[in-house]
């Protein structure tokens, strides 16, 4: 397709969550995966590298808008507050207009971090991070019906460590997501009809597959599943003359332990937990633990997610507060805490100008940054090995002042966890696998050289690329840089000045409704979430 000139007008983002390069290198190289074979001979591909942390959360909306985090406001699943409580980041948190709200018409499909539905010029139909399909999930609101009358039982995500012990029935629960969501992409396909701009699209099932399966025979599978998706979609933006980028927001790789990083910082004297005096050792002392009563309350037929959606927040809240737990929100002592780690990986100097309770003198926190970073580098198993890559907040996100000190990332095959736990290390339980920093991008269409390799691609350059590759102006504070080395030469896109404009972010005056505090199972219930 290099020998064409004609410049595309529209572009197509097909996202496959968590997927590895490696993996679609090697099964392509060895006519497994056709399909991407045929993106990487009639196109331009090469590594994409993540967000630090390398999250979802993270990553979707810097692949969506061109921009880091600080820029776009989005830290991890769970935003925390001065008073060290916290609620899920929503849409309404994204500072930076995304690809959707500068192109149109543009259709959007499952893509992380959505909810609530935006009115665009389009359609969406939101994905993870949806509390589920009983709330308004669609733009227009009447594609909610067309999905419910096409798609019987369409799910946002799966529960999936209830498959922990079924992974046969997950596999095949895992297939049925892919199949329905397929299915929807089709509905917004027939939708489009050929008025659009935009097309993104994320299936999360590999994502949702890999964490509890890292067998190498049955990712295949599914990847020929995701490989059959690839080629449907490469003959619609061929039918529409559309560029096609198909990426992932991080890898994946298996995990053989995790590693208690908020307990590394109890061992080194930078956190303290909360006395268990009070209800707190009452209740422990005669047994009652968050496992304990969520076991009488499953016996009995009701399930943590149908309680705490029965019950307002603040109630939730203040008996959470009081159950023993491993949990950091409750558990930890901030009137004498120096450092806790919250979400994935992002580690806060508890400082008095930040935290209502904080104990660290703001001109104090370099000296204790340093101090902390260095406990945490230095943490070792039992071979000597690192078990943690550390990176400072500071310089990866340069331009907000809110951002997280310092974030934290297991080494090899360590995943990082933010539990209050006993012990350092511990065993993954049902995980198999989990995020590596080294995703895809693979793209083509009129304007994308043949069999042309990109190296040092990240996920911010994806909107750079994708707007001036269709001849539409890239925002003035992106990021991310246009990957030129996927253009043929003799293409417009190839020869021209990157056009740059200002944009800003509409404020929606929408409260977002506080049932959504509901999402996770309320936090993975009673106020406590991983």
């Amino acid at each position: 397709m290099s020998g064409s000139t004609t410049p595309s007008e529209r572009a197509f983002v097909l996202g496959l969550d968590g997927v590895p390069w490696r993996l679609i290198e090697q099964w392509s190289d060895e006519g497994e995966l056709p399909n991407f074979a045929r993106m990487r001979d009639e196109g331009a591909s090469g590594t994409l590298e993540s967000t630090r942390p390398a999250t979802t959360p993270l990553a979707w909306p810097s692949i969506a808008t061109g921009v880091w985090p600080d820029k776009h406001g989005i830290y991890g699943f769970q935003n925390l507050s001065s008073e060290y409580s916290h609620e899920m980041y929503t849409s309404r948190d994204l500072a930076q207009p995304a690809l959707w709200e500068q192109l149109g018409p543009a259709h959007v499909g499952n893509v992380p971090m959505t909810y609530p539905v935006s009115e665009i010029d389009g359609t969406m139909v939101t994905g993870m991070i949806t509390p589920s399909t009983d709330r308004e999930f669609t733009h227009p609101p009447d594609l909610q019906a067309e999905i419910e009358s096409r798609i019987p039982n369409y799910e946002i995500s799966l529960d999936y460590p209830e498959y922990a012990d079924r992974l046969d029935d997950f596999e095949d629960a895992v297939d049925d997501v892919l199949a329905k969501r397929r299915e929807l992409m089709r509905i917004q396909m027939d939708r489009a009809s050929d008025d659009w701009q935009l097309f993104f699209f994320v299936y999360t099932a590999p994502d949702r597959f890999q964490h509890l399966i890292w067998d190498m025979d049955r990712l295949l599978a599914h990847y020929k599943k995701l490989d059959d998706v690839l080629g449907e979609v490469m003959d619609y933006t061929d039918d529409h003359d559309a560029d096609l980028y198909v990426v992932s927001d991080h890898g994946f790789g298996p995990i053989e332990d995790l590693v208690y990083v908020n307990r590394i910082l109890e061992r080194e004297g930078f956190l303290f937990r909360r006395e268990d005096d009070g209800t707190r050792g009452a209740l422990a002392s005669l047994g009652i633990s968050r496992d304990a009563i969520t076991g009488v309350l499953n016996r009995v037929g009701i399930t943590e997610k149908a309680l705490v959606q029965s019950l307002p927040r603040q109630l939730v809240d203040s008996v959470a507060e009081q159950i023993p737990g491993d949990h950091a929100l409750y558990d930890v002592d901030f009137d004498r805490t120096v450092a806790f780690v919250h979400d994935t990986g992002n580690c806060y100097i508890n400082d008095t100008e930040r935290f209502d309770s904080g104990v660290v003198d703001p001109s104090e926190i370099p000296a204790v940054k340093a101090d902390i970073r260095a406990a945490l580098e230095l943490a070792t198993d039992a071979d000597g090995d690192p078990l943690l890559e550390v990176d400072d907040g500071d310089e990866l996100f340069p331009t907000d002042d809110e951002s997280p000190d310092l974030v934290v990332s297991g080494r090899g095959t360590y995943e990082a966890r933010s539990t209050v736990a006993d012990e350092v290390i511990g065993d993954t339980g049902v995980y198999d696998a989990s995020h590596r920093s080294e995703g895809i991008v693979l793209c083509r269409g009129p304007s994308i050289d043949a069999g042309a390799t990109l190296r040092g691609a990240r996920v911010v350059d994806v909107a750079p690329t994708l707007l001036h590759g269709i001849g539409e102006p890239v925002p003035e504070n992106a990021d991310g840089r246009v990957l030129f080395d996927a253009f043929a030469e003799e293409a417009r896109p190839a020869s021209t000045k990157v056009d740059r404009t200002t944009i800003s972010k509409t404020d929606s005056d929408d409260a977002v409704d506080e049932d959504f505090d509901e999402v996770e199972d309320r936090l993975k219930g009673l106020g406590y979430m991983e």
